[in-house]
């Protein structure tokens, strides 16, 4: 079967400018590193602090190409069961029961009954079976969410997986896919992933945007806010990022606090109302007991002579 066409591609120009199309903002590295997971059908390994927009850049993707968004959210303990395929058992069950009532489950026909319970229709395909079995259209966007939670058991495996996009069913045989899903891994570096799988993807680590593009963002995600609380906004964060917190506000913190403001009707920061919406962008007691004991008034007017 030939491969799924996607969006002509020519050149990073031209992915930076379909992202765009699709409200991402992405810098020219990223850009680039997509452009040639792209191109050369690789696994897109991308990490960074939380909140700097590497899940989006799945969904975009998957936005862009029409390919469905298929998402395998990692935890610690996850197994082949959450993440490739399981056995439907309660409609097997429901099976067995059928066949007692109907007279069907007889001493000559358990082999047949036994072939019956792992057919394909008993099958429950999870998110790596469903990316590797996906059937016509456009590829799917196979999102492996914060890998770094899983355990090293489980990338191992991932790994396997990666290396030839097939998955063996033993009751069933092998499904391989003829296109191969477009991967995108994501990682929070709670724990440093293993060199042989970064080997087999594209690495890109991803920043907190600069100030600019920030300010572009909030444009772009949040229309109703006006240019310059947009820019204080972003400026305010930017200084929030460097007070050493326990968890920096991430870009949609910034979008977060930037639609609230605008919604409580202001067009400028002020030290009350940052005060009252500190919960908006920061998720933790000390990190706003820490911005406030730097001294919101000077913050303020700093974030207001910095965004011009």
């Amino acid at each position: 079967m030939p491969a799924a066409p996607i969006p002509p591609i020519d050149s990073v120009d031209d992915v930076s400018a379909a992202l765009r199309d699709h409200d991402y903002l992405a810098d020219t590295g990223l850009a680039t590193v997509i452009f040639l997971a792209l191109r050369l059908r690789r696994p897109l390994l991308l990490e960074g602090e939380a909140g700097v927009g590497k899940t989006e850049v799945a969904k975009t993707l998957a936005r862009w190409t029409g390919g469905e968004l298929i998402r395998l959210q990692c935890y610690e303990g996850i197994d082949l069961g959450q993440a490739v395929y399981e056995w439907d058992y309660s409609r097997q069950l429901l099976h067995l029961r059928t066949a007692e009532a109907t007279g069907a489950a007889t001493a000559d026909g358990a082999d047949r009954l036994e072939d019956e319970l792992y057919a394909d229709r008993f099958l429950v395909r999870r998110p790596l079976l469903r990316a590797i079995d996906h059937g016509e259209g456009p590829p799917p966007v196979l999102l492996i969410d914060e890998l770094d939670r899983a355990d090293d058991e489980f990338e191992a495996f991932l790994l396997e997986i990666l290396s030839d996009y097939t998955v063996t069913v033993p009751e069933l045989g092998t499904f391989r896919a003829t296109t191969p899903p477009l991967v995108v891994i994501t990682s929070n570096r709670t724990r440093d992933l293993h060199d042989a799988l970064k080997r087999r993807c594209l690495y890109h680590w991803v920043e907190h945007p600069d100030f600019e593009r920030e300010v572009a963002i909030v444009g772009l995600r949040a229309p109703e806010v006006v240019d310059r609380l947009a820019r204080q906004v972003a400026a305010a964060t930017e200084a929030f990022r460097g007070l050493g917190l326990y968890k920096p506000p991430g870009v949609a913190e910034t979008i977060d606090w930037a639609q609230a403001l605008a919604v409580l009707g202001q067009t400028e920061l002020r030290p009350d109302t940052v005060d009252a919406t500190l919960g908006t962008v920061l998720k933790y007691r000390e990190d706003a007991e820490r911005v406030r004991s730097h001294g919101l008034d000077a913050l303020v007017a700093e974030a207001v002579r910095r965004g011009g």
